[in-house]
């Protein structure tokens, strides 16, 4: 196992019971950072966090030495849409993340920029800057676009769409590349050399100066196919070769993985910070 003390590694985890509880199970699972989601992303509902709970969770979080944090938003947040009844709610909850990982201490805010539905690729990355400029991001938080798998009318399955609306948006935003949505919109992550040609075109069209966070997923479909569903660390299609080039790779040593990988075949998230821990090396 890795003793590599510059890895970050952890788990989505749960705020069920009060949002403390999520460093807690943090640790448990071996993990030094990590995800939550500071509502239901089922619905439209906002946080309900108290100021005791956010209190506890800054201080076991500093006490344990665990972070970076990200809040990921809603499902239901679709910034590329031209309906404004929808971006209008995608606004409102955009807010309320913000505001609160600001209250948690937690300093990034994940969220995909959903789908263009009819309004084409340029008319939804413009919807999306736009929502986005229209967010008052306190000086704390940063808001990460996260790449996307790109079925449908989705953006963000070509790094150029993270980009773009990085450069075109008022505020200093970043990325969140995740393996399994980057694989299943075609990009190569399964040989050494796979990564560093998706590496370098990343750098090309977005910038590893933006690059705060991987969700580290493998994918249980093939590379292409635009399909979404998540597999243990090395036993996906992507592989362990994959997945060991992408943890070793010496752009990414500085960069946080979180991982969202399923619990199943009696492999928990325990199983998988490990796992990543295994391929690191020192």
């Amino acid at each position: 196992m890795s003793t590599d003390d510059t890895l970050r590694v952890g788990a989505h985890t749960s705020i069920a019971g009060g949002v403390q509880n999520a460093v807690t199970e943090q640790l448990e699972y071996g993990g030094n950072c990590g995800q939550i989601f500071s509502s239901s992303p089922q619905v439209w509902a906002g946080p309900s966090i108290d100021d005791e709970d956010a209190a506890a969770f800054r201080d076991l979080t500093a006490e344990h030495g665990v972070g970076p944090w990200v809040v990921h938003t809603s499902y239901l947040v679709n910034l590329c849409t031209p309906k404004d009844g929808l971006r209008e709610k995608s606004l409102h909850s955009m807010q309320e993340e913000v505001d609160t990982a600001s209250r948690l201490g937690i300093e990034y805010v994940n969220v995909h920029l959903g789908a263009h539905t009819g309004a084409g690729v340029e008319g939804g990355l413009a919807n999306a800057v736009s929502v986005l400029d229209d967010v008052e991001v306190p000086d704390d938080v940063t808001i990460l676009v996260e790449s996307d798998a790109g079925s449908g009318t989705k953006l963000g399955g070509q790094f150029w769409h993270l980009g773009q609306v990085c450069d075109e948006s008022h505020h200093d935003l970043e990325v969140c590349v995740d393996t399994a949505h980057a694989w299943a919109a075609g990009y190569d992550l399964s040989t050494p050399e796979g990564v560093d040609e998706t590496v370098e075109e990343f750098d090309s069209e977005v910038g590893l100066d933006r690059l705060a966070c991987f969700h580290l997923n493998d994918s249980k479909h093939g590379r292409g196919t635009n399909k979404d569903e998540h597999a243990h660390v090395g036993l996906g299609e992507i592989g362990e070769e994959g997945m060991r080039a992408v943890v070793n790779h010496p752009a990414l040593q500085d960069v946080p993985f979180v991982l969202e990988t399923p619990t199943e075949d009696g492999k928990s998230f325990e199983w998988n910070v490990q796992r990543v821990r295994e391929l690191r090396e020192t």
